[in-house]
């Protein structure tokens, strides 16, 4: 991906919003880079490791609202990890409209292997910074994540 040089206009538009985006934006980028290397989205990675993670079985709908993906989305995103071998979508006894996406093992092998290189990734950005700065972005973060009203949308 080419690097771009950042605007004039914008490095003067240093304001709270704009830098939390921007900063979004390269981990967000830094993340697709590396999941592309093993084939698959952020979102698709997501779901591997929500599916590699959940001890109990759920539904296409309830994995959807855990992860904060429209039906659209989840769709798609369970689409191409079936396609690729790594979920199948067990039909429910007692219901045959309803899916349960169950990770494969291909799936689970590939999860933990992406799983591995985006925590490289994200030492490599925490390093950037001290224990010290890192703890009170953590806590920050965390206090702008922590709003009154419920989180709609994507997780992404």
């Amino acid at each position: 991906m080419e690097e771009q040089q950042p605007i004039p206009a914008c490095m003067e538009k240093w304001d709270f919003n704009w830098l939390l985006h921007r900063a979004a934006q390269r981990v967000g980028a830094a993340f697709a880079e590396e999941t592309a290397k093993f084939g698959v989205s952020p979102r698709g990675q997501l779901v591997l490791q929500a599916l590699a993670n959940d001890e109990g079985q759920r539904t296409q709908l309830k994995l959807g609202a855990m992860l904060g993906l429209d039906k659209t989305t989840l769709m798609s995103e369970l689409d191409k990890l079936e396609r690729a071998g790594l979920i199948l979508r067990v039909p429910d006894p007692k219901d045959r409209r309803v899916r349960t996406p169950m990770i494969t093992d291909k799936g689970r092998e590939l999860q933990k292997q992406a799983g591995d290189a985006l925590a490289e990734v994200e030492r490599a950005f925490r390093d950037r910074f001290t224990r010290e700065e890192m703890a009170v972005i953590r806590r920050a973060l965390i206090n702008l994540a922590d709003g009154e009203a419920p989180v709609h949308g994507s997780c992404l």
